[in-house]
């Protein structure tokens, strides 16, 4: 099984105004019978309280896989990305191309997100927009890959040479 950690970026969430619809719906999207999500949490759009998330959940919880939703557009207080940039050591830009791609085929304004996918120690984190249908979206375009890029990660599969 392929731990996972849900992680909210959302100030109005974060204080209890807004309801989490976006995180229901990712766990929802996920294929039970590979994923297991073991943490799941809200926080607020601060840089440093996300990179701190971040870095517990790779180097103490130890998840294979963390999904954000939240914090990558244009807003002043969008800065999931620059939060993940922070802590990840390889970036992974082939995911969140697939995911603006097919994107594209449903809103223009699929071409304003910032996210961004990269790699800390053997945890994949990727950034998924706030919205429940766009984070669904995104999800399903790479979820047919997802799980064999994280089995080559934590070294549960074996690479085929091209």
């Amino acid at each position: 099984m392929i731990t996972c950690a849900i992680l909210t970026i959302s100030d109005k969430g974060a204080s209890g105004e807004r309801k989490d619809l976006t995180g229901f719906a990712v766990k929802q999207a996920l294929p039970m019978k590979d994923y297991i999500v073991e943490y799941y949490k809200i926080i607020p759009d601060e840089i440093d309280l996300i990179e701190k998330e971040l870095i517990y959940l790779c180097d103490e919880a130890k998840v294979n896989l963390i999904l954000t939703n939240g914090g990558t557009g244009f807003s002043k207080r969008d800065v999931t990305p620059e939060a993940t940039d922070r802590v990840i050591t390889k970036k992974v830009p082939g995911i969140t191309e697939a995911m603006r791609a097919k994107s594209l085929v449903i809103t223009p304004k699929a071409m304003l997100s910032r996210a961004t996918s990269g790699i800390r120690n053997n945890t994949l984190i990727i950034n998924l927009p706030g919205s429940p249908k766009g984070a669904v979206e995104n999800l399903e375009a790479i979820i047919p890959a997802l799980k064999h890029g994280i089995e080559i990660l934590i070294g549960n599969a074996f690479e085929c040479a091209t």
